[in-house]
């Protein structure tokens, strides 16, 4: 599958193409020379995943931002609250929030309603960003075609917990995430390509 218009921005935050509409998730990090956003996707509001200072960089009039309920608080009028369930459509976009947590530590409780998305691109590609999140019940359940899966472990997954979660609900490509900066390394995303029965592509920071 074609993942050229997927652009790995370094830790959670990615760029996505869907024909000339920028999307953005969890910028973090990021170049002033980006193309600026039609849509900002925020998984939750720890300052790695939520960062006024890299939104401001790619943020212009009529940017949509979609968030959760703790995140729009800080974002202000205007934005798409959403929460695990939630279904929208933005133009040609549709958009599905679905749970991310924590099953045996504290950094992200379920309890906090923070997300991850599976956005169903125009050309009706499905592409998943899990935010934060474990091996959860609920992504036996996750249909789609592009998986961006954390693997750094500490916070989020381990590449073993990520590749047992893949094996499961089969998507046709993985990406790895959440590694590179402030936890996990690059072996964690090649132990993920090795232990996925699909293809996993290893993504090149942009800058």
């Amino acid at each position: 599958m074609d993942t050229k218009q997927i652009h790995w921005l370094g830790h959670s935050a990615f760029r996505i193409e869907d024909e000339s509409v920028q999307l953005y998730f969890d910028p973090y990090k990021l170049s002033a020379k980006l193309p600026k956003a039609d849509i900002i996707f925020i998984t939750h509001s720890h300052y790695d995943h939520y960062s006024q200072e890299d939104i401001a960089k790619i943020k212009k009039d009529g940017t949509i931002f979609v968030a959760p309920s703790d995140v729009v608080l800080q974002i202000g009028k205007g934005a798409i609250v959403v929460s695990p369930g939630t279904e929208t459509t933005v133009g040609r976009l549709h958009i599905r929030a679905v749970p991310a947590y924590n099953l045996n530590k504290n950094f992200h409780p379920k309890n906090k309603q923070w997300v991850g998305y599976i956005i169903t691109l125009s050309n009706g590609h499905k592409i998943y960003h899990a935010g934060d999140t474990d091996n959860i019940p609920e992504m036996r359940t996750i249909s789609a075609d592009i998986a961006l899966l954390p693997c750094g472990g500490t916070y989020t997954m381990t590449a073993q917990e990520a590749a047992a979660a893949a094996n499961i609900f089969k998507p046709k490509v993985v990406i790895p995430m959440h590694w590179g900066d402030i936890i996990g390394s690059k072996s964690d995303a090649t132990d993920l390509q090795k232990l996925f029965s699909g293809e996993t592509i290893i993504k090149s920071q942009e800058r």
